[in-house]
């Protein structure tokens, strides 16, 4: 990441006493750490961490009866790599972020952690495939505080939400996330937020990130967003969709066949064969919220089917168009879109569980994906392909029973995730879905 080269000093702060958050991302998918003066902070430094915050669920307390009690202890070890410099917001100073990892006091690997999980999976689709991956996150949030009228994609949403967004914009680039595009969606007060292309793990970086500073920057301007996936019920959702594209180590675009449907080659099929075939079994990683599922819905411009589509919207897995504008080569620019995942997941799970899966078809040889062309005939044709699960009860009962996707996973990680998911339908099971809309609508 950059590190730009502003001082922070309009807010008072000198730059030697700046704070550096040494950050992680839980099962949850929140922001934790710690923080220190940058002053203090070396390439040796390592701070203090516990197992059992892994356990912190969304409504904000560390879940009973997991494998990580009271004792033991971690270290989170910073990736130097990730630093970056976050800009002055308002009267909020600026400040210094590093990513780390979770390692054990010796330095070896915590088997839960999702940053290192990641990295492993990145290694393995290099190493086993000959394969690289680059990713972008895209994000849809809403403004709770917005009194216009709404009126979706519209200049007049955009310009309602200035400085806001020439500043999440400004915010964003400086701290090297390599923002691309900002536009209003079609839910009321809703907006997007895209970056540009990274590797995996940069990406799944910079997702924590966008949605950590959008906030910061509309709470600096006494406005509050939600990323929540259903911020009312029955209202417009937002979700959290991936961009990947497949490439040799040389840098050629592996998925791109003009012979073969959708013009997906043989292997990105297989590859995307292993995302579908275990997609339901997945839903309750990606999708980890109790109202995640008013939003896997058919007809909602979301996906309740798993399969791949061309520039299909309902699709767990869309091929986007390429632009051939003035000739261009639609070659390089073919990738996919995973349009299943909500804010509720942790980016370097979801970015790592895309991988395995993936790497999954291509270990079993599964015949490359059926790419469906136009709308879903549900009633004829289509009309055997697989659903997800249509609660996050069904879900965790997927996931729980199933042996694949736990595999991949830390035994112990696991049972974390399933029992705070268990306590968290036990906390709102008595709540309306109005009221659980506003429960997560707050947490996220």
């Amino acid at each position: 990441m950059t590190q730009p080269a502003s001082t922070g000093a309009q807010t008072g702060i000198n730059r030697e006493d700046e704070l550096i958050f040494v950050a992680t991302s839980d099962a949850a998918g929140i922001t934790r750490g710690r923080a220190m003066r940058s002053a203090d902070f070396s390439d040796r430094t390592s701070l203090g961490w516990v197992p059992a915050d892994l356990g912190i669920g969304p409504l904000g307390h560390i879940v009973d009866d997991i494998p990580y009690g009271s004792s033991g202890d971690l270290r989170l070890r910073p990736d130097l790599d990730s630093r970056t410099r976050i800009p002055a917001v308002g009267e909020r100073p600026s400040f210094e972020l590093v990513f780390a990892d979770l390692v054990e006091t010796d330095g070896s690997d915590w088997e839960s952690c999702s940053r290192l999980w990641l990295k492993r999976a990145v290694e393995e689709l290099r190493e086993d495939f000959g394969l690289v991956c680059t990713a972008a996150f895209e994000h849809e949030f809403v403004e709770k505080t917005a009194t216009v009228h709404p009126h979706p994609f519209s200049l007049r949403e955009f310009r309602a939400a200035e400085p806001i967004g020439s500043e999440v914009m400004r915010v964003l680039s400086e701290a090297g996330c390599e923002p691309e595009n900002w536009l209003p969606e079609y839910a009321e007060h809703q907006f997007e937020v895209t970056n540009r292309p990274a590797d995996p793990l940069a990406a799944a970086d910079r997702a924590i990130l966008v949605r950590d500073l959008v906030a910061d920057v509309y709470a600096a301007h006494q406005r509050e967003v939600t990323f929540s996936p259903v911020p009312v019920a029955g209202a417009g959702g937002s979700g959290v969709h991936v961009h990947y594209g497949l490439y040799g180590t040389d840098g050629s675009n592996v998925s791109f066949d003009a012979a073969r449907p959708g013009r997906v080659s043989e292997m990105a099929a297989r590859f995307n064969a292993g995302i579908v075939k275990y997609g339901p079994e997945m839903t309750a990683l990606f999708a980890p919220l109790t109202i995640s599922y008013q939003r896997l819905a058919p007809h909602n411009w979301s996906t309740a089917r798993a399969f791949c589509g061309v520039r299909n919207r309902e699709a767990l897995v869309r091929v986007p168009p390429t632009n051939e504008l003035d000739g261009r080569d639609p070659a390089p620019q073919l990738h996919f879109e995973f349009r299943g995942s909500d804010i509720g997941a942790n980016p370097w799970l979801l970015m790592g569980l895309l991988l395995k899966a993936g790497m999954q078809g291509l270990k079993e040889n599964l015949p490359p994906v059926d790419v469906v062309e136009g709308e879903l005939e549900l009633e004829g044709v289509h009309a055997d392909l697989a659903s997800l699960p249509s609660s996050l009860e069904e879900a965790l009962e997927a996931l729980s029973n199933g042996s694949v996707v736990r595999s991949w996973l830390a035994s112990n990680w696991v049972e974390v995730f399933l029992q705070l998911k268990r306590e968290e339908i036990r906390q709102l099971s008595h709540r309306s879905a109005e009221e659980q809309c506003e429960v997560y609508a707050r947490a996220y």
